[in-house]
């Protein structure tokens, strides 16, 4: 395992105010996943999972405490850095699947690699690769709107993994779709994530998609715990 990889979440604590309540959704949470590691956070709906990645990837802030990729601390990066970092390491699969209708299957694929400036011969081999892998060659000039489920999120996948990044976050990935379409998509997600060695953080509500993980973390009054 190589410690410059692993990722480390260092009292983190997050709040927002509802009304005349505040919620809290970190308080003082601290976990640490190993490099190439498939963790699952298992969480009620509206306990802050889908917070707590955009936490992660910089994608928000955290009011207290530190992230760090190694010896990389992403908390204390100005927010352009934080973008400039979060396109070279972090991949993201939605529930919703958030693929850009006006742009075709490779088009979404290739979007992460033209967004982080590199786009070379081997990494557009690498991308027909990978939509190979996940079965939609064929599909390469299809609209996203011309696709089932099943495929979008197949497309989404190929786009998390398409620039190698470090960390794929995966936000309830088969909450949208139905139970046997899902259980494809979870071993398919796996089984890409797991061959290039990357780290996997799947947010979810379903202990069925958790049994995927190596370790399965409980997000419970603010804070990631694990039980034997």
């Amino acid at each position: 395992m190589s410690e410059s990889k692993q990722i480390r979440l260092v009292n983190l604590s997050k709040s927002y105010e509802e009304g005349n309540r505040v919620r809290h959704v970190l308080s003082n949470a601290d976990a640490t996943f190993a490099e190439g590691e498939f963790v699952a956070i298992l969480g009620k709906s509206g306990t802050g999972k889908s917070t707590m990645l955009n936490i992660i990837s910089g994608i928000d802030q955290a009011d207290n405490g530190q992230i760090w990729f190694g010896d990389t601390q992403l908390t204390g990066l100005t927010e352009r850095n934080r973008t400039l970092f979060r396109r070279e390491n972090v991949g993201f699969v939605f529930q919703f699947f958030n693929l850009i209708p006006t742009l075709t299957t490779w088009e979404n694929v290739v979007l992460p690699m033209e967004l982080a400036g590199r786009f070379s011969a081997a990494e557009k081999e690498s991308a027909r690769e990978l939509l190979e892998t996940v079965g939609l060659a064929d599909r390469h000039d299809t609209y996203p709107d011309r696709l089932s489920g099943g495929e979008q999120q197949r497309v989404a996948i190929a786009r998390a993994l398409a620039h190698n990044p470090n960390l794929v976050l995966a936000d309830e990935p088969t909450g949208n779709l139905d139970e046997a379409t899902g259980e494809k998509i979870l071993a398919l997600l796996d089984k890409l994530t797991r061959q290039a060695g990357k780290t996997l953080v799947m947010v979810t509500h379903s202990i069925d998609a958790a049994r995927y993980a190596d370790r399965i973390l409980y997000l419970r009054d603010g804070k990631l715990v694990e039980e034997a």
